[in-house]
């Protein structure tokens, strides 16, 4: 068994939003749902419940704020 100390950058283990999107995309694909349409309503409403828990994907995205989501979203849709 190793007893060495291990060192681990917490930072570099958080998933950025793109990446959390892309595992509730795939999971709603999965489960045969619409992802654009369950996310959109999710984004607008702020109801988990457009999330499927599949792959822990209801969990995922709760730990995005959808304000900055949006902004973050707008940002990029306009090139800024």
């Amino acid at each position: 068994m190793d007893r060495n100390t291990k060192m681990f950058d917490a930072f570099k283990m958080q998933k950025t939003n793109k990446q959390i999107l892309e595992e509730v995309y795939a999971a709603l694909e999965e489960k045969d749902y619409n992802p654009i349409d369950q996310l959109v309503g999710y984004l607008i409403s702020g109801d988990p419940s457009y999330i499927t828990s599949y792959n822990n994907a209801r969990t995922l995205i709760k730990g995005i704020d959808r304000d900055e989501l949006i902004a973050e979203m707008l940002k990029a849709y306009i090139n800024k």
